[in-house]
């Protein structure tokens, strides 16, 4: 049981991830999002293109907090840790 919470919580946050990095392209960029991408992979900015995603994890990892869902939280916080250890890969390579 606990780690299909845990689990639960890494899907929220991977796909909180995902939609916050598409709203962001959506929002502040003048290209398409393929564009977008094709734009920050070129110019090294990737990284940071993930790292502004990652804020809307902090709405699940304190909204599974303030409803009591310790374990979800939790993995939100790993889906933040994964994207945090790409976000370094694409800074290093």
């Amino acid at each position: 049981m606990n780690k299909k919470e845990i689990l639960i919580g890494f899907t929220v946050g991977i796909i909180a991830n995902t939609i916050g990095t598409l709203l962001y392209i959506l929002i502040f960029s003048d290209l398409s999002i393929k564009d977008t991408y094709l734009a920050a992979v070129s110019e090294g900015h990737i990284g940071s293109l993930l790292a502004l995603g990652a804020i809307l994890n902090l709405v699940a990892f304190f909204g599974f907090l303030k409803i009591k869902r310790d374990l979800r939280a939790r993995g939100v916080l790993i889906a933040t840790l994964l994207t945090a250890l790409l976000i370094m890969y694409y800074k290093i390579f």
